[in-house]
């Protein structure tokens, strides 16, 4: 394994905000779902079709929620009708507790949406901050169908003076409205902490393009903005630029370096120099795995990277030597940001502690399930025998997750 430094900067030492859990009621297959104590590094393991998607979804609900509107992020998701848990009435609800900070106070925040002949609502949502878990928490924000109160002020309590809130349409949030008020610093975090999430549905073809020139500092979600990034990276950070080629290179050997060249219709050409060749090999004939390990060294690689990044099957196209580094790296990289990703391959299971895997699988009633694997019986020991996570799950010691055994379902 490589030196970590050449991954990340040690004077790096901020601290970003954490997830501690996450609630889901109501929500397509995720009729009740509790992913507590979650880790910078987690990880979701389960067969196809076991909601692993429907996770990230979430996440990417919630920020579109708070970047594009309420009504946009659930029409694009076929509203009520197909967001909404088959056979089931009532209110789809999202709950997240995390701090702003190590050691910081516990915030939650809770948004509960139903629908109405006019359209989706809020038809509650709060938000509570206390010191620690055994603390009574003060309620920062309470709204109910457009109207509510908000305690302003960095350090709030509850004896502290209210202000009211009445929202102008019901299915705007008052936590992202009220967010863009410095009276407000706690909802201006969560609003920042919420539109600053990275939810990768990145596309390989996409990262062959060649997008107008112009330095972009953030991966696209797509990956449509490669091109962009490495040019930012080798304008505005070259030391990261030449850090990402470095492991690159011991990734895909006989590559020296990465280029984005401006063309003369204005354009960008992504390429890569091998080793073998004096001219560079265009982005459209590169393979998809150097893509991919390339976008994703850039994303791990960000100077300031997404507060939340969220990861789909990285396996595909790659190497299965390269996925245990691929995980250490995503450890690595939770220093700075929280991660959460979905797989389906032992080899980056390998990289992992048993506390920082989640599986899931679909009960009788077809509803998401979610266990911790340190906490099944046996794994610890197994373990601590010398056992790897990937070699537990592939001979199913794990009791779940198994698409073979019961459509996933528990065998213990």
């Amino acid at each position: 394994m490589e030196n970590q430094d050449d991954l990340f900067d040690a004077t790096d030492t901020s601290s970003p905000p954490r997830v501690l859990a996450l609630r889901v009621r109501n929500y397509r297959a995720l009729k009740s779902v509790d992913l507590r104590d979650l880790t910078p590094l987690t990880v979701l393991l389960g067969p196809n079709g076991s909601g692993k998607s429907t996770v990230f979804d979430v996440w990417d609900f919630l920020s579109e929620c708070f970047l594009d509107g309420l009504r946009r992020a659930w029409d694009r998701r076929g509203r009520g009708a197909e967001l909404r848990t088959r056979g089931e009435a009532g209110a789809v609800v999202i709950e997240i507790e995390y701090v702003e900070r190590a050691a910081g106070p516990i915030i939650t925040y809770h948004l509960a949406i139903d629908e109405r002949a006019s359209g989706p609502y809020v038809a509650t949502e709060w938000m509570t901050l206390r010191a620690t878990s055994s603390e009574k928490p003060t309620h920062l924000l309470r709204v109910d169908s457009g109207k509510g109160a908000a305690i302003p002020g960095e350090n709030p309590s509850t004896a502290a003076p209210r202000n009211t809130v009445a929202l102008r349409a019901a299915d705007m949030i008052a936590a992202s409205s009220l967010g863009q008020f410095a009276e407000y610093p706690h909802l201006a975090a969560l609003r920042e902490f919420i539109i600053d999430w990275h939810v990768s549905s990145l596309s390989i073809d996409n990262t062959r393009g060649q997008p107008e020139a112009g330095p972009h500092a953030r991966l696209s979600r797509s990956g449509d903005n490669l091109a962009n990034v490495v040019q930012y990276l080798a304008e505005r950070h070259p030391e990261r630029l030449e850090r990402v080629c470095r492991v690159l290179a011991r990734r895909v050997p006989q590559v020296e370096r990465v280029e984005a060249e401006a063309m003369p219709d204005g354009r960008l050409l992504l390429s890569i120099k091998d080793a073998a060749f004096d001219i560079p090999i265009p982005s459209r004939f590169v393979s998809d795995g150097t893509l991919k390990m390339l976008a994703y060294l850039t994303l791990l690689h960000d100077p300031h990277p997404p507060r939340f990044i969220g990861m789909e099957e990285p396996e595909n196209f790659l190497h299965p030597r390269l996925l245990q580094e691929l995980a250490e790296e995503c450890r690595a990289a939770s220093e700075r940001a929280q991660l959460m990703v979905t797989t389906h391959s032992p080899f980056f299971l390998d990289g992992l502690a048993p506390n920082e895997i989640r599986v899931l699988y679909r009960d009788a009633r077809g509803h998401t399930q979610a266990q911790r694997a340190s906490d099944i019986p046996g794994i610890s020991d197994f373990m601590a025998t010398g056992g790897s996570m990937g070699h537990l799950w592939m001979e199913g010691f794990l009791g779940v997750g198994d698409p073979l055994v019961a459509a996933g379902q528990p065998t213990r």
